[in-house]
């Protein structure tokens, strides 16, 4: 997709090679089935994400895939194996307990999916019209393409992504860890202009036992600058989130 924009600047082409890619997934998908001789739900299930990253909670609602109230995340493990570990699907799971390392709290039945390729997203949302993403259209939410983007390249990065939802507390959009400093690292994603209103990010920042010692707020703000423990930046600057590895000598790791 992008060479074909590079050849032709002409976003109808662009799509249409961004449709053939969901074709291929779909044909690999029921190659699989058959391979398998199993009827599985994978196309269903791809094809509920940008949907499902609008609603509320905007975690994968396990009985919307059959409109059927007694189904359980069980019954579609292989569906979810099949989408995340293919590389189609981006997942984010949810942990209990925002503290370092996050994989030790981890809900395995609570997951948030997204798009491999924020590309894909917005030729579903928009199709041929791309004034919403170059001119920024405020009747436009694109909360879920800015989520989009931030869990894409936190994932090519190298990091594992996590969220965080406490009815209490509020639900933050992404947690990583830092291996460094040995702490939880929230990340909060926000499209509109109140990118520094964020009271979920400030309650986990309130509570001594959880360690979180720095957090990120991700906006359109076309500025960096940092408030207390909070830096805020502009959506590009995820490019420059790598995982971090703790700096050390080599005689350090023997023991």
């Amino acid at each position: 997709a992008v060479n074909t924009y590079l050849e032709t600047h002409n976003i109808v082409k662009v799509r249409e090679v961004q449709d053939s890619i969901r074709s291929l997934y779909a044909s690999d998908a029921s190659k699989y089935e058959k391979e398998h001789n199993k009827k599985l739900l994978i196309r269903r299930i791809y094809e509920m994400i940008p949907s499902q990253m609008e609603n509320k909670k905007k975690r994968v609602v396990v009985q919307n895939i059959r409109d059927k109230k007694g189904d359980r995340f069980d019954q579609y493990k292989e569906e979810f194996e099949y989408l995340i570990s293919s590389g189609i699907s981006l997942a984010v799971n949810a942990i209990s307990n925002p503290h370092f390392p996050l994989s030790e709290s981890l809900q395995k039945n609570l997951l948030k999916l997204y798009l491999n390729d924020v590309g894909l997203l917005t030729g579903i949302l928009y199709r041929n019209n791309i004034r919403p993403v170059l001119d920024d259209v405020r009747s436009i939410n694109l909360g879920s393409v800015y989520e989009n983007v931030v869990a894409q390249e936190l994932r090519a990065h190298g990091h594992k992504l996590y969220y965080y939802d406490n009815r209490k507390q509020g639900e933050v959009d992404y947690l990583i860890d830092n291996h460094t400093t040995m702490s939880a690292h929230p990340i909060e994603v926000k499209s509109g202009k109140d990118y520094t209103e964020h009271s979920a990010l400030n309650n986990l920042l309130k509570v001594p036992e959880y360690n979180v010692l720095a957090a990120t707020v991700i906006s359109n703000e076309r500025k960096v600058y940092q408030e207390g423990k909070v830096t805020y930046m502009p959506v590009y600057f995820v490019m420059f989130m790598e995982a971090d590895t703790p700096q050390t000598d080599e005689e350090d790791y023997i023991f």
